[in-house]
């Protein structure tokens, strides 16, 4: 997510222990939704949906800087 993104001041952290809500990997990113609900992604599946979110998400907790700079596409 860029700097734009909604950040909830209020939100827990999120730890090792939240799981991606597409594939169960470690969760980076909570968003909360209208009615209350929230969906947590890994930061993959968050830059892989980031325009939906963007358009559903009252407010998101993004903790993917935490990964660290991200190497060039294909490399690791």
């Amino acid at each position: 997510m860029t700097a734009a993104t909604l950040q909830d001041p209020n939100s827990q952290p999120l730890t090792t222990l939240d799981r991606c809500d597409r594939c169960g990997a470690q969760a980076y990113l909570r968003i909360e939704l209208a009615g209350g609900s929230e969906l947590l992604f890994c930061a993959h599946h968050s830059r892989e949906h980031e325009q939906q979110i963007r358009s559903i998400a009252v407010s998101v907790h993004d903790q993917t800087r935490e990964l660290g700079p991200r190497s060039p596409a294909g490399h690791r």
